[in-house]
């Protein structure tokens, strides 16, 4: 009664302006079934030295097609990703798991068309990377010269935050090949940050069932 004469001092806990997907949201940690990778055996390049992610920061795409992806961050750069219809993230599908595996600075315009040429190709060829070649996933459906993707991802690191920490302009392609025990993902993009630099970056992933994750 006296607290609504008189007012209460406590204030209300911030609102999360974030999406929550499967329960992961900044703040919170995200438990892996290591099997998701092992069972590539030998094979796979992707490696992670632990099974929890202490999520810092994540991300979002709006599509074109009219679907988002949601991108959950570590410190130390690790990505859950996740589809959804909704910017809410309540209808999520089609998850995946990815580590760096390099990232580099071009030192100028003939770097990165070569980049983006190679991005246009349907294989990947790794070398340079000591990685092997990797055909497209997207556009799988055709051996033609394929332009890149390109979309804005807006990176949150504070649930209650009015802004967002980062802007980041992405011209990625996704490939993948099949081991024997499943698929390996490599993501290929340059990033280019409002107010930043450049960079080229490559990840390998793994997709995952929505069993071998939980927060």
């Amino acid at each position: 009664m006296f607290k609504k004469l008189f007012g209460s001092s406590e204030k209300a806990p911030p609102a999360n302006r974030l999406a929550t997907v499967r329960n992961i949201t900044v703040g919170r940690t995200v438990s892996l079934d290591p099997l998701a990778w092992r069972r590539l055996g030998d094979e796979t390049h992707f490696t992670l030295d632990r099974d929890v992610l202490d999520i810092s920061a994540q991300g979002l795409v709006s599509l074109d097609s009219g679907q988002f992806v949601h991108r959950f961050y570590t410190d130390d750069h690790v990505m859950l990703q996740a589809m959804s219809d909704d910017e809410a993230g309540l209808e999520s599908y089609d998850f995946s798991l990815f580590t760096p595996w390099t990232s580099a600075y071009p030192p100028g315009e003939r770097e990165r068309r070569i980049w983006r040429d190679r991005l246009s190709a349907p294989v990947f060829h790794g070398a340079a990377e000591e990685l092997p070649d990797y055909p497209r996933f997207w556009f799988a459906e055709s051996d033609a010269i394929q332009p890149p993707v390109t979309l804005w991802e807006t990176i949150w690191d504070d649930r209650a935050a009015t802004t967002p920490y980062a802007k980041i302009f992405q011209t990625c392609m996704l490939y993948a090949r099949e081991l024997g025990g499943g698929r390996e993902l490599m993501l290929a993009l340059e990033q280019q940050p409002e107010g930043g630099d450049t960079t080229h970056e490559i990840m390998i992933g793994i997709p995952l069932e929505m069993a071998e994750f939980r927060a």
